[in-house]
């Protein structure tokens, strides 16, 4: 059976401020719809529970300049209204689920907007989040939502840079890959060959001195 995570929103007149709390979440799935449908599905917690939700929004959305972001504990979605107008409520129709609460972080009174910074807030704000910051809703179609990205969201370290996935020694650095920690090694012939010299210039020389003491030797000797 599945759960539902919480659910929490703030608005400015032209943007919803969605964000779905849960931590460490897997094989996420999040699909919007231009009538205002939300679906959300992904499996966290050890024991892998599975959360789902679908809020029908109050009103139709532009799912075109809407953007998402799964971080290591929330995922957190910035959705563009079709008319810029405020809303007063989350859902269409009666009451809203009790997991879907106002976020009074975010929340800016329509008085405020005009205000500097109130309301400004993008993905690019959102950097401790970790994960796949700054997606459009757009480009999820035809992806099956986000089916098959689990685990992306404490991608932290080298994850993603092409080209180092086997970093053993030199692996994976381009033009490098026939070294194998052999660089220099092709002078050593010529070092080998010089000591090589060095030891028979060495050896003649040992014989040329050993020939000079045996002709010493055999020298005739005066008797006198």
């Amino acid at each position: 059976m599945s759960r539902h995570p919480e659910v929490k929103w703030a608005e400015t007149t032209d943007k919803i401020f969605l964000t779905v709390v849960l931590a460490d979440s897997k094989e996420t799935k999040v699909n919007l719809l231009p009538e205002g449908v939300f679906d959300f599905s992904a499996k966290a917690g050890p024991e892998n529970h599975v959360y789902e939700l679908k809020l029908e929004l109050h009103d139709k959305v532009n799912v075109e300049e809407s953007k998402i972001n799964i971080g290591v504990r929330s995922i957190f979605c910035i959705i563009e209204k079709a008319e810029p107008e405020r809303w007063d409520k989350l859902i269409r129709g009666g009451k809203a689920p009790h997991y879907v609460k106002i976020d009074w972080d975010k929340w800016v009174d329509e008085d405020d907007e005009g205000n500097a910074g109130a309301g400004d807030m993008d993905m690019g704000g959102m950097g401790g989040m970790g994960g796949m910051g700054g997606m459009d809703f757009s480009s999820l179609a035809g992806m099956g939502g986000m089916g098959g990205m689990g685990g992306m969201g404490g991608m932290g370290g080298m994850g993603g840079m092409p080209g180092l996935e086997g970093l053993g020694g030199m692996g994976g650095m381009p033009g490098l890959e026939g070294l194998g920690g052999m660089g220099g090694m092709g002078g050593m012939r010529g070092m080998e060959e010089f000591e090589d010299s060095d030891d028979e210039e060495t050896a003649k020389s040992g014989d040329k001195k050993e020939e000079a003491a045996v002709k010493e030797e055999a020298k005739p000797v005066d008797v006198k």
